[in-house]
């Protein structure tokens, strides 16, 4: 028998809950040698999503965990939480609305178990029913990455991702405060078998990722795993200096030859205006990493808990054990 750990993110996701788990269930039931422990992550949620996540801990005692954060840390920090507390030989990592298909982990624990790869990841080969602006800036940041990084992110990679116990320490290994985990899973290494599927519609409530959160998740990725910013910043500024030299020995000529300097107020403030602009563009992206690096040195925790399920089970028992019998002398019997 081996143990498989589940890590499900959960923030608002009380209306897909049942059916994910229905859905969940039936695809573990029919794994043969495998022993399931579903550990859900309330990331803060403002729903009953906690009420719900009780409840199915009470009913599947020896299957499901849950840890609620103290409140809403971001997905990456609910994703690490899972990780850290995950007790399994493999470990899988999963959306609660069904995007994220059950019926694959069959063939990505067979890809872990007996093809000799670490991980098995999935890939949506289609993305029907998302925006087309969300999905054209979406191939951009992949392309983008790809260019400018030595981390190479596979197009429409998923967070569903199976890693064994090995990977999964190495993933571990790198308790940054700013994560990027698509990243993450690529620089670690290792074999990967990449599964695609079909773009698969949100079996009930509403995304939460906006286009401004994804594009500030982009921007963690450009950060974290290259930088090329910083080098294109100083690559402008060399660019403008050749400019403004050319610039300077062509007015210098002109005065000699044509003896007519060139005075207009619109060009200087064009120019005024570029230069400034560039200037606070270039400040941007170092600014970008001094932040960055200031959330890191200040080593604060990437999540923090505030009930377990076991917490739980272990002040209610303490409710309902009976008193204990005393002796008339007021010692315990």
């Amino acid at each position: 028998m081996i143990k498989l750990s589940l890590v499900v993110p959960c923030y608002n996701e009380s209306a897909a809950l049942p059916a994910f788990m229905e859905e969940l269930m039936r695809v573990l039931n029919q794994l043969e040698d495998v022993r399931p422990e579903i550990l859900f992550i309330n990331d803060g949620s403002s729903d009953n999503t906690l009420d719900i996540l009780r409840q199915l801990a009470t009913e599947h005692p020896d299957t499901v965990r849950y840890i609620s954060l103290s409140r809403n840390f971001g997905k990456e920090g609910a994703m690490f939480a899972g990780f850290e507390h995950a007790t399994g030989d493999y470990v899988a990592v999963m959306d609660a609305d069904l995007q994220d298909p059950p019926s694959m982990l069959p063939q990505m624990l067979r890809a872990v178990r007996e093809e000799g790869y670490d991980c098995a990841g999935t890939r949506r080969v289609s993305r029907d029913g998302e925006p087309p602006i969300r999905s054209f800036f979406a191939h951009c940041f992949y392309r983008m990455m790809n260019r400018i990084s030595n981390t190479h992110l596979v197009d429409g990679a998923r967070d569903y991702k199976l890693l064994s116990r090995k990977a999964l320490n190495a993933l571990l290994s790198m308790p940054e405060y700013n994560r990027f985990s698509k990243g993450l899973y690529e620089w670690i290494g290792f074999r990967t078998k990449w599964l695609e599927f079909k773009n698969v519609e949100r079996v009930a409530g509403e995304t939460k990722w906006s286009f401004w959160k994804l594009f500030k998740y982009s921007i963690e990725g450009f950060v974290a795993f290259t930088t090329a910013p910083l080098a294109l910043s100083s690559l402008f500024g060399m660019m403008l200096m050749f400019i403004a030299v050319a610039v300077i020995v062509a007015q210098i000529a002109r005065q000699l030859i044509f003896q007519d300097s060139v005075s207009g107020w619109t060009s200087m403030v064009c120019i005024i205006l570029l230069l400034g602009g560039l200037q606070l563009f270039c400040i941007g992206i170092y600014g970008q990493y001094m932040a960055k690096m200031y959330m890191e040195v200040k080593r604060r925790p990437i999540y923090i808990i505030a009930e377990t399920s076991e917490e739980r089970r272990a002040a209610l028992s303490e409710k309902t054990l009976p008193n204990e019998p005393v002796r008339n002398d007021g010692r315990e019997a």
